[in-house]
């Protein structure tokens, strides 16, 4: 059975309020909804904004350069978004799909790798360090 997956291409859009819409459509699919929901792509980019992740510390960011932090309840340390800089979000859900994290990543790995190695660049995975 193939599962549907909406494509939505919002274009340049602030971070924080995204980062609560797709918050919200998650906590939308729960229950029963979860049946008839299609899982989403979400084709972003942001206005100028540093993300910082669990694992990130204030003294991470190296320079204040008037750009805005925002706290987010993700793994990582401070990550840089902006203009230009093409972001894919998925909201899957996994177990109707019956793939595991790791799986995921291992799966976007290897379409990076493969559409790079289409333009004739070369990538690897870096072991240890998935993602």
């Amino acid at each position: 059975m193939t599962l549907p997956l909406h494509v939505r291409r919002l274009g340049l859009v602030p971070y924080e309020p995204t980062w609560h819409a797709m918050r919200d459509q998650t906590l939308a699919r729960v229950g029963d909804a979860a049946t008839d929901a299609p899982d989403e792509l979400w084709l972003v980019e942001h206005a100028p904004v540093f993300t910082q992740g669990q694992a990130g510390k204030p003294e991470h960011l190296l320079q204040d350069i008037g750009v805005p932090v925002v706290p987010i309840d993700r793994g990582g340390q401070i990550t840089y978004h902006g203009p230009g800089q093409v972001v894919i979000y998925l909201l899957i859900d996994l177990p109707r799909r019956g793939i595991k994290v790791r799986e995921l990543v291992n799966k976007i790995e290897q379409a990076v790798i493969d559409c790079l190695a289409a333009y004739g660049i070369t990538a690897d995975r870096r072991e240890g360090a998935p993602g």
